[in-house]
């Protein structure tokens, strides 16, 4: 084969009958003949693979193909003994697969695609086009986040499903941690996140309430203690690549502990008020990210992404705290902002049915007292206090409860009979008191 030929290449070696494999957004069942993937694009790739196509621990690894005329070969192989893909560390072999490359570029090698349904023939199924949706979800990831997160290692950088940081560890008493998928040897460095405490250490009263409505502080703490780089503009991209890492992790890994994370950075990011307006790029930026990540967050076959639920899970009363927290600032910052909210907003209206905002109109049928029905139009709901931790529910009290707030429908044995109309009124009264 001539050299000159020779694309970037990745080389997943050994792998068993039948197993997944991936690299980026793309998954598939590989073959005997297939030895990897070639005419790889610059730029971060991530392979990954598991024994089986099933819900089996996967193992992926980051690299980076560097932009010039030089083609790059990685070398990956599959582990039977752990059930891990590892680099190919031994330089005789990386050597001989390197000469053997012509062998198996036609027979053994699948070209790289990232392939969608184009929309201008949708009606032909067979139509593809090249998506360039995995360099805009991995925008801000890059080798000093990776090495945080992951570790550093010699060619790339590697988890499994099973890599999990340690708030997420599922301590379980009696358990071997040395030899449980539970307890992996690679532990996820993740950005600390807390919160149940949002706050600076000393803060007391009023500041402690702000800072829990208001995640200004714990954003800033953030940035500008535990992420790297020279200038301000850096530390903050490194929250979105690491948010773009989690999600990612989820995608191709069913990574839990990235879910977790994921969300953690999304409940520090929306709640913030203050920081909207102090930087309001990272906001704005954040808002595009996220509406793509959402594009996706279907591709998943495990269900971990539960927004497609009509309340939206966790996610809808977060977008609905952040916009309404920006009717309390003005400016064309502002305009920016709710710019690209209002994208964010039409895409999941359009994709999920969702209503983010105050100004809407709900249409229902109402019944009066005598069974008339009558149409009315609702307005300005706040749908979120009627829902998970504020909605109202239904307490049976104990006789000894009834007791002592007065409600067990015993009268007073003095009372004369004057008083009996005013007792029954009072007992009606509290009876009502009790079912509401």
């Amino acid at each position: 084969m001539d050299p000159a030929s020779q694309t970037n290449t990745v080389l997943l070696l050994d792998l068993p009958p039948s197993a997944l494999g991936g690299i980026d957004l793309l998954s598939f069942t590989t073959t005997p003949r297939f030895k990897g993937v070639k005419n790889l694009p610059p730029g971060l790739h991530f392979v990954f693979a598991s024994s089986e196509a099933g819900l089996a621990v996967r193992h992926g690894a980051w690299f980076y193909v560097s932009p010039g005329s030089t083609p790059q070969i990685f070398i990956k192989k599959w582990d039977p003994a752990t059930e891990e893909l590892v680099p190919e560390t031994e330089q005789p072999e990386v050597m001989r697969w390197r000469a053997n490359l012509g062998s198996m570029w036609k027979g053994g090698l699948t070209p790289y695609r990232q392939t969608v349904k184009s929309e201008e023939t949708a009606e032909d199924d067979t139509a593809v086009e090249e998506s360039t949706d995995w360099t805009r979800l991995t925008s801000r990831i890059g080798s000093t986040l990776l090495s945080r997160i992951t570790g550093l290692n010699t060619d790339h950088w590697s988890l499994s499903s099973a890599s999990s940081a340690a708030e997420d560890l599922e301590y379980i008493p009696g358990l071997d941690q040395g030899n449980s998928v539970k307890f992996p040897e690679k532990e996820l460095q993740f950005l600390p996140i807390d919160l149940k405490r949002t706050w600076r250490i000393g803060a007391t009263g009023q500041e402690r309430t702000e800072a829990a409505l208001d995640r200004t502080w714990a954003l800033g703490d953030i940035i500008d203690n535990h992420c790297h780089g020279q200038d301000t503009r850096t530390r903050e991209l490194e929250v979105l690549g690491e948010l773009q890492f989690a999600f990612l992790m989820v995608l191709t890994l069913n990574n839990n502990s990235c879910l977790e994370q994921w969300k953690r950075l999304l409940g520090v990011l929306l709640t913030c008020q203050e920081a909207v307006k102090q930087r309001t790029h990272l906001f704005i930026e954040l808002l595009l990210i996220l509406k793509l990540q959402l594009s996706h967050c279907m591709d998943t076959e495990t269900g971990l992404f539960d927004i497609s639920e009509e309340d939206g899970g966790f996610l809808r009363p977060l977008l609905r705290r952040f916009r309404k927290g920006l009717d309390d600032h003005d400016g064309k910052w502002k305009f920016d902002v709710v710019e690209a909210f209002d994208e964010l907003q039409d895409f999941l209206r359009d994709n999920f049915g969702w209503e983010l905002d105050d100004a809407f109109v709900k249409r229902g049928m109402l019944q009066l007292e005598d069974g008339e029905q009558v149409e009315m139009d609702v307005g300005g709901l706040d749908m979120d206090e009627e829902r998970g931790e504020y909605a109202p529910t239904i307490v049976e009290l104990t006789p000894s409860q009834m007791k002592e707030l007065g409600l067990d429908g015993s009268r007073d044995d003095s009372a004369t009979d004057g008083d009996t109309g005013e007792d029954e009124e009072t007992a009606d009264l509290d009876e009502m008191d009790t079912r509401y």
